[in-house]
């Protein structure tokens, strides 16, 4: 540790982003990237913009790329917000909305930013444990809350709630913030987007970053009530006035117009995630329910860090999590029709 380092920085546990390894022939399963590819239009557009114009600002209200994004999920411009990513809107989020004298509440198993956020943001928080099927339960929501957020579909378990739980949940809590982190949603989950309109105290936050395979153009944004959005804002041009450069917001926009590639994609993906989920569970696995691009699964007669390690050494990365409940888990990424071969086949040796 530096001396130069402030007491903060001393006391914090950062979040560990999943392994980017660099090895040969590697079957890559361990961060939820889309093996698809972007929108060939997305690309276009990227290209189009890394022009003479680079040496301009971009945007600092992402005007075009907000107003796609309403006119995309039916809100009004004021009522979105983009960020660096949703990692960033996230935070901003918790900064903007999710610091108050009571606690915030979100699930025991869950994204392992959260508690990072609430450490660097100085914010109390108390975790909500899953039932025994390792799933959110909204009536254990029902206690004091400064604000809320939960994951739908919840990761790493992929497990969703329907809109119908996400509107229980706003209405018990209807005095309070509540942020629901949608990153997965796009993969067969219900969006709470719907609900805005209805639930001022409701923001929903998505990514462009899984479904439509732009992870490298760090793309998230936010769609709430148009004075939650004010507050985001508030934070942002606090922080960073030009979180999107011009070849990002340029290819957001072309992403949302092409429809087709995008609906073709999802279809795609939740195929690969049934098919692998079949194969695990021929191979003996205990498979949970999910509706994400990956699966969660774990093997009765295996420890989960020795089936991970066993697949590295046959150049296959998954996504191993050392917390209590699930040490024995593997959380495994849609990938190609090849991919999943590749890993049912590595591990069917590996079980035998």
């Amino acid at each position: 540790m530096s001396r130069f380092w402030s007491s903060l920085t001393h006391d914090l546990k950062p979040y560990v982003p999943g392994e980017q390894p660099r090895i040969a022939d590697l079957v890559k399963l361990n961060t939820n990237e889309n093996p698809l590819g972007p929108s060939p239009r997305a690309l276009e557009a990227i290209r189009d913009a890394a022009a003479d114009t680079l040496r301009l600002y971009p945007d600092p209200q992402a005007t075009a790329l907000r107003a796609a994004l309403a006119t995309y999920h039916g809100v009004r411009p004021e009522q979105v917000f983009v960020g660096n990513g949703s990692d960033e809107v996230l935070a901003h989020a918790f900064v903007a909305l999710l610091k108050h004298d009571a606690p915030l509440l979100f699930p025991e198993i869950t994204y392992s930013f959260y508690p990072v956020y609430c450490r660097l943001f100085g914010i109390a928080y108390e975790t909500v444990p899953l039932d025994q099927a390792m799933q959110i339960r909204i009536a254990d929501y029902r206690r004091p809350a400064g604000a809320i957020i939960v994951p739908n579909p919840n990761a790493p378990t992929g497990i969703a709630l329907s809109r119908t739980e996400i509107k229980t949940l706003l209405e018990q809590h209807s005095d309070v913030p509540v942020v629901v982190d949608e990153a997965y949603v796009d993969f067969g989950a219900e969006t709470a987007i719907p609900l805005v309109a209805s639930h001022r105290n409701l923001l929903v936050v998505q990514t462009m970053s899984k479904s439509r395979a732009l992870a490298g153009l760090r793309v998230g944004y936010a769609i709430g009530d148009a004075d939650l959005i004010d507050g985001l804002t508030r934070v942002k041009d606090s922080f960073n006035s030009y979180p999107l450069g011009r070849p990002a917001q340029a290819g957001a926009i072309a992403s949302l117009e092409d429809e087709a590639y995008f609906q073709q994609g999802r279809v795609r993906v939740i195929e690969g995630r049934e098919r692998l989920t079949r194969g695990l569970k021929r191979a003996g696995f205990e498979v949970l329910p999910s509706l994400a691009n990956f699966v969660f699964a774990r093997h009765p007669a295996h420890e989960g860090a020795v089936l991970a390690a066993a697949l590295r050494e046959r150049a296959v990365i998954v996504r191993h999590f050392t917390a209590p409940r699930i040490s024995d888990f593997l959380r495994i990424t849609v990938g190609t029709d090849e991919q999943i071969d590749r890993l049912l086949s590595a591990l069917s040796r590996i079980v035998a």
